[in-house]
């Protein structure tokens, strides 16, 4: 079998992988243990807004909308005594139904710049509306009860040794390109001997995933939460609605002296973070125990074969942002991928991935890797007086709901970290000497400088700005009387697609200064400016990498 991509691990991000592949003409071949349709373990509650408009532009953002959640269920984080007591503060997000009304005073991310808000929605429902849609895409096939058993690379392509784990026959497969997105445990990164480096250790959870059908109905006499922190002096931890009805992920969070998860009485753990006494009956459907920690692989390629996702990187689950860094690392790098595999771009630009992701991975890393030590330090200074009944009680909760709040708001509701960063070091981005915003995680400043996201506003005709983009560049053109036909002609003759979006928008004055803007299809600008280059190939050969080849050439023949 031959492929120009094998892609490893059909969890969220292989599969958008392939599914983006397929969307620019390139075929790939997934490699999954699990059988087809069997269920992932119970985690990754939160689609990110961006991994969102990114669904929209392969097709299946309303798939995803309309899984989860029942569409009435508030998204709100709540901070409680338990999950079933007193209230401490929380944090308004709006149910699906409630977004459809608009924005709303209170709501923090329901103002947010774009077209694809975030989505709550457990990976159990999630990646069976992603498998259905690759499944449909005749560019991809899934071998599924197939395990990667060894590959080796040479200049021109992977060699993969398959196992077929139903009948135990093996078979070898002969791809261009390998991408690792095999979990945070990867064979692949192992193999390679890519380190991981980083904090080891953050805090442990005992994380379990029960049904309990009369939990909801403790919960009556206050508005519905998705999250529902528990602070008291017993046990802290979280009960994350999964179907809104009587499925639940338990969160049970192990004190600094506990190390030892066997020692922990689940049963009881799980009983002081939900508030519930022994006669409360719940069933136990699985279990997984954890360690939060924040490691980045010292890098992201080795020749041939990439990290994406967990491969690369792993973090403490702050911002919900594990698997929406994966779906953006392989955005990322199957642009480049399916550039340079259909002839357009320089195989140098394949460097750009790393260069791009590493140093925003990186920094993401500490933002929740910081932000988490800070939460579990708060965890642990609880006592038994957080529950105590009477005004000094209502004073300690209402003063400790703030600080919650203030803390944990950034994190929810996480503007910065979905819009904000910037890929300002690329070779293949036109930086002009203006420094982007700052990257944090809760603020957003829209940006036009090279390297930031392209703002986002709605066309006249109803349409995302982003829905109007071309699959490779388009150049954004203010002013219709701009000659844009050096520009067109120079990327017509080196087979680079550019599409030409005149923009006539009142409001889009207010976003952007130029006359013109060039965005990539991962809503990146690449350039800005009221005139065109004075050389246009020039700049066709930055974007296609061919410069950057040409300066490796140099520095191997010095």
């Amino acid at each position: 079998m031959q492929t120009p991509v094998l892609i490893v691990g059909a969890g969220p991000v292989g599969l958008t992988a392939a599914i983006d592949l397929a969307w620019r003409g390139i075929p790939s071949v997934i490699v999954e243990t699990r059988y087809p349709g069997e269920p992932p373990p119970v985690k990754c509650n939160h689609v990110a807004s961006r991994t969102m408009e990114t669904f929209r532009r392969l097709g299946f953002a309303a798939d995803v909308r309309a899984a989860g959640l029942p569409s009435d269920f508030p998204n709100d984080v709540v901070f409680l005594t338990t999950s079933t007591g007193m209230e401490l503060g929380r944090v308004l997000i709006p149910s699906v139904d409630e977004r459809a009304n608009g924005p709303m005073d209170g709501y923090i991310d329901s103002f947010w710049p774009t077209a694809e808000p975030p989505h709550r929605i457990n990976q159990i429902y999630l990646e069976p509306v992603i498998f259905a849609h690759a499944s449909k895409q005749k560019l991809i096939t899934i071998l599924n009860r197939t395990r990667l058993e060894s590959f080796a690379q040479d200049e021109s392509g992977v060699t993969a040794q398959l196992l077929d784990l139903e009948s135990g026959t093996q078979k070898t497969v002969r791809a261009d390109w390998m991408l690792a997105c095999d979990g945070g445990r990867s064979g692949v990164r192992k193999a390679l001997g890519i380190k991981l480096e980083g904090q080891a250790e953050i805090a442990r959870y005992l994380s379990t995933h029960v049904r309990a059908p009369k939990l909801l109905g403790l919960m009556d006499g206050r508005r519905r939460g998705w999250m529902n922190h528990a602070y008291n002096g017993r046990r802290t931890g979280n009960a994350v609605a999964i179907d809104g009805k009587e499925e639940w992920l338990v969160h049970a969070h192990l004190k600094p002296h506990e190390k030892d998860f066997s020692a922990i009485d689940r049963d009881r753990a799980i009983r002081d973070v939900l508030g519930v006494d022994d006669d409360f009956e719940y069933e136990v459907l699985s279990k997984e125990d954890w360690i939060a920690r924040r490691l980045v692989a010292e890098r992201f390629r080795e020749d041939r074969v990439f990290l994406c996702g967990d491969a690369a990187h792993i973090w403490i689950p702050i911002a919900g942002y594990g698997m929406n860094a994966g779906i953006a690392d392989v955005m990322n790098l199957t642009f480049s991928l399916a550039g340079h595999i259909s002839g357009f771009f320089d195989a140098a630009i394949l460097d750009t991935y790393e260069i791009e992701r590493h140093p925003i991975t990186d920094q993401l890393s500490r933002f929740v890797g910081g932000l988490g030590g800070k939460v579990v330090k708060q965890r642990n200074a609880y006592g038994p007086e957080i529950e105590e009944i009477g005004p000094e009680g209502d004073r300690l909760r209402a003063e400790r709901g703030e600080e919650l709040i203030a803390l944990n708001a950034p994190q929810y509701c996480c503007a910065g970290l979905n819009f904000s960063y910037s890929y300002d070091t690329s070779p293949v981005i036109f930086h002009d000497g203006e420094a982007p915003p700052p990257y944090s995680l809760g603020t957003y400043e829209p940006s036009t400088v090279p390297g930031a996201r392209a703002p986002h506003f709605m066309l006249e005709d109803g349409r995302s700005l982003y829905d109007a983009f071309g699959p490779w560049f388009t150049l954004l053109r203010f002013d219709p009387t701009a000659d844009v036909s050096a520009l067109t002609d120079a990327a017509s003759a080196a087979g680079m697609p550019v599409h030409v979006l005149d923009v006539t928008e009142a409001d889009a004055g207010k976003l952007y200064r130029h006359r013109m803007v060039l965005c990539r299809s991962d809503q990146h600008i690449v350039w800005r400016g009221d005139e065109l280059p004075a050389d246009c190939r020039e700049m066709i050969e930055v974007l296609a990498g061919r410069r950057m080849s040409a300066r490796k050439a140099q520095a191997a023949a010095a």
